[in-house]
């Protein structure tokens, strides 16, 4: 486990540390940011996602690699 992940992981409280799948909202309200700035990174390709059935869905270990390429983004610029 990364630095990145384990830093984020450990702000989740412990129940929902068995949460595999968030809703874009979910996962939206754990970046900060707003919903429709999510499904924009999710369609851009910047955030991953997946499909079920007709259901988008944001893997939580999506997020941590998420910002870690923001974080080697802004180190390198």
């Amino acid at each position: 486990m990364t630095a990145a992940i384990a830093e984020f992981t450990s702000e989740i409280p412990d129940d929902d540390r068995t949460l595999v799948l968030l809703t874009v909202e979910e996962a939206a309200v754990r970046l900060r940011i707003g919903r429709t700035t999510c499904f924009n990174l999710i369609r851009t390709g910047a955030l991953e996602s997946v499909t079920i059935g007709h259901l988008r869905r944001v893997p939580v270990a999506a997020l941590p690699e998420f910002v870690a390429r923001l974080r080697a983004t802004n180190r390198a610029a």
